[in-house]
């Protein structure tokens, strides 16, 4: 029934994704409301699924089919608290896709690949999972941010008339979505990974830095500190985004390994 839940949320992101596409294109106040109120409804399926993959007993915590599904659903949680801010659907221009493929995936695929064989501290891993995924929502959102970010100051830098300008906000307001979701969102990689390193050291007795998605979490953490200190000194500009963008895209590559 959890499965079925979770392929009514698809359904209904399904119409976030074709909003995202549209919107490339040309704008429709009314299109963004049925978009919006279709991702909501979205949410309210995919809780529910959730909710019963929890309470049947059987949940994997570390498997990759929930983990996909745990993904999506902090990521539009993430997208609602920003549009509840901001009053705009802007970045769903890049979220609406990437929840839409994690839960594609995660809505087809009923085989968990299990990592939590010899795991011993159940909890710690628990707190490792919603701390990590917490922060690649969060990233998510700043990738998205990045992204509309450099497009739009290199659209109007050009000074070509497109539609893509008229629907994104200032960039005043780009910069501070992507400046508050990487401010929210390093914590809750830092304790991740803190967390994430208790559990090694529990199970395995020490830490294999020579694990690739070891060594892509330290990598990937520290551009990702400098792009912080960066927004925060004010004095980062392009070069903050940039950070921001780059470090994203590592990140992408990590969520499939981890």
């Amino acid at each position: 029934m959890a499965l079925l839940w979770l392929r009514f949320a698809l359904a209904c992101y399904f119409v976030g994704l074709i909003y995202a596409f549209f919107a490339l294109s040309r704008t429709s106040d009314l299109f963004s409301r049925i978009a919006l109120h279709a991702a909501s409804l979205g949410m309210v399926f995919h809780f529910v699924s959730l909710v019963e993959f929890f309470l049947s007993g059987h949940v994997v915590w570390a498997s990759v089919h929930n983990g996909e599904s745990l993904l999506a659903f902090f990521s539009m949680t993430f997208f609602m608290i920003i549009y509840a801010i901001y009053q705009t659907t802007s970045p769903g221009v890049v979220v609406f896709p990437i929840v839409f493929f994690l839960t594609f995936v995660a809505a087809i695929d009923e085989q968990p690949v299990l990592l939590t064989a010899f795991v011993q501290h159940k909890g710690w891993l628990i707190a490792h999972i919603i701390l990590i995924f917490t922060g690649y929502a969060a990233l998510v959102l700043s990738f998205g941010a990045s992204l509309l970010y450099l497009l739009q100051e290199r659209r109007l830098k050009a000074k070509k008339p497109s539609s893509l300008i008229s629907f994104l906000p200032a960039l005043e307001v780009i910069d501070q979505i992507g400046y508050r979701s990487l401010l929210l969102g390093f914590p809750f990689m830092t304790l991740g990974l803190i967390t994430g390193s208790v559990v090694a050291m529990s199970t395995y007795g020490h830490i294999d830095f020579a694990d690739p998605k070891i060594l892509l979490s330290i990598l990937m953490w520290t551009p990702r500190r400098r792009a912080g200190d960066l927004c925060v000194c004010g004095g980062g500009g392009g070069v903050g985004r940039k950070l921001l963008f780059d470090d994203s895209q590592v990140c992408r590559l990590m969520i499939g390994r981890i």
